[in-house]
């Protein structure tokens, strides 16, 4: 996997829907407005619920990135 700039990581590996995207909601307001959160996830449930998440609350999923046991997003938070 190839690395990009981040502000901040949230690593949710061995929790299972829904808590990777509960403590996203939570994790996303410490970044800055623009700022970039890296979310690192072991649950396949995360390839639907992040770009809805991000979708639905106006982030920008600028990169997705898995392997069969791995999922990291990179996530511009929008206003």
């Amino acid at each position: 996997m190839s690395e990009r700039c981040f502000d901040l990581e949230l690593d949710a590996t061995g929790l299972m829907c829904p808590e990777p995207v509960m403590m996203l909601h939570n994790r996303i307001h410490d970044v800055p407005v623009d700022g970039v959160l890296k979310v690192v996830a072991t649950d396949p449930s995360t390839t639907r619920d992040v770009p809805r998440f991000c979708q639905f609350l106006n982030h920008v999923l600028i990169d997705e990135q898995h392997t069969d046991t791995l999922f990291v997003y990179f996530i511009r938070r929008g206003q």
